[in-house]
C-alpha cells in the first residue's frame, strides 16, 4: 500500500475526533457568561437586599449579598455592619466553623466597636448551639453526657460579655445560659466521676466529685459529688474520710434519696431550657 494512501486512512479516522473536540472548544466560548445582577448596586443596596433575604430565610444568598458588600466597599459605612450580619447568617445557616471564624475576625479588627457586647452573645451562642441536634431533640438526650468542649467555650462567651458589658441588652440572657451551661459542666464531671466508679478506678472517681466541689459547688451536682465521695472513700477502704465525707453529706442533704438507690430529677435539661 502506498504511504500517501496510508497516510490517508489515518487522516480520514482521526479527522472526525478532531472536528468533534473543535466543536466542544468553540462552543464553550459560546455560552453565555453569568451575569452579576448585583454589579452596578450600590451599598445600600446590596445591604437591604441581603436583609431582605435573611428576613425571608434564605441565608446563603444573604451570605453571598454581604461578602461581596464588604469585597467591594471596604471602607463604606456599611462595611462593618455587613461583618456582623454575615457572621449571624452563618450562625443561622447552621454553618458553625464559618460564624465562629467570622466572629473572631470581627473582634480582632474591631475591638472597641460600639456592638462588640453583641459579638460576644453571638459568640456564646453559636457554641451554646453547637451542642442541640435534631437526634437531642427527639430522644431528650442529656446533653452534659458529650464532650463539654463547646459548653466551656460557649461559657466563657457569656462571662466575656457579661464581666466586661454589664450592662449590656444581651448581659441578662448571657447570665441564664451562664447557669445552665455550670450546671451542664458540672453533670459532666459527675458522669465521668460515675463511669470511673463503675470500673473500679476509685481514686479517679474522687478526684472528679471533688472537681465538681470545688469548681462548681453552687450547682445541684454537689449532692452526687459528695455522695460519690462517700461510696468511694469506702471502697478505698478510707472509712475516717468517708466518716467525714458522709456527715458533711447528711448535714446538707438530709432528704437525699441518693442512699436508697434512688436518682436526683434534673430540673434544667435543655429541652426545658427554652
Amino acid at each position: 500500500m502506498m504511504l500517501r494512501e496510508i497516510m490517508g486512512q489515518r487522516l480520514r479516522r482521526i479527522l472526525p475526533v478532531v472536528l468533534a473536540l473543535s466543536l466542544a472548544l468553540s462552543g464553550c466560548g459560546l455560552l453565555p457568561e453569568e451575569i452579576d445582577e448585583t454589579a452596578d448596586w450600590p451599598a445600600g443596596k446590596l445591604y437591604r437586599e441581603a436583609k431582605d433575604q435573611m428576613a425571608g430565610g434564605d441565608y446563603e444568598k444573604a451570605i453571598k449579598y454581604l461578602e461581596k458588600l464588604e469585597a467591594r466597599y471596604p471602607f463604606g459605612v456599611y462595611a462593618q455592619q455587613a461583618q456582623i450580619e454575615v457572621a449571624y447568617a452563618y450562625y443561622r445557616d447552621n454553618d458553625q466553623p464559618q460564624a465562629l471564624a467570622a466572629v473572631e475576625r470581627f473582634i480582632k479588627l474591631h475591638p472597641n466597636h460600639p456592638n462588640i457586647d453583641y459579638m460576644y452573645y453571638l459568640r456564646g451562642l453559636i457554641n451554646f448551639n453547637d451542642r442541640v441536634g435534631i437526634m437531642n431533640f427527639a430522644f431528650k438526650q442529656d446533653l452534659s453526657e458529650r464532650d463539654p468542649k463547646a459548653a466551656q467555650e460557649a461559657f466563657d462567651s457569656f462571662r466575656m460579655l457579661v464581666t466586661r458589658f454589664p450592662e449590656s441588652l444581651y448581659a441578662p440572657d448571657a447570665t441564664v445560659r451562664m447557669r445552665y451551661l455550670l450546671n451542664m459542666l458540672a453533670r459532666h464531671e459527675i458522669h465521668v466521676a460515675r463511669y470511673y466508679f463503675t470500673r473500679g478506678a476509685y481514686l479517679a472517681s474522687v478526684n472528679r466529685a471533688q472537681t465538681v466541689l470545688s469548681r462548681y459547688s453552687d450547682t445541684p451536682s454537689s449532692e452526687d459529688a459528695m455522695f460519690i465521695l462517700v461510696r468511694a472513700y469506702d471502697k478505698l477502704g478510707l472509712t475516717e474520710l468517708r466518716d467525714d465525707a458522709d456527715r458533711v453529706f447528711r448535714q446538707n442533704f438530709p432528704d437525699s434519696v441518693l442512699p436508697k438507690g434512688g436518682t436526683r430529677e434534673l430540673d434544667d435539661v435543655w429541652w426545658k431550657f427554652w
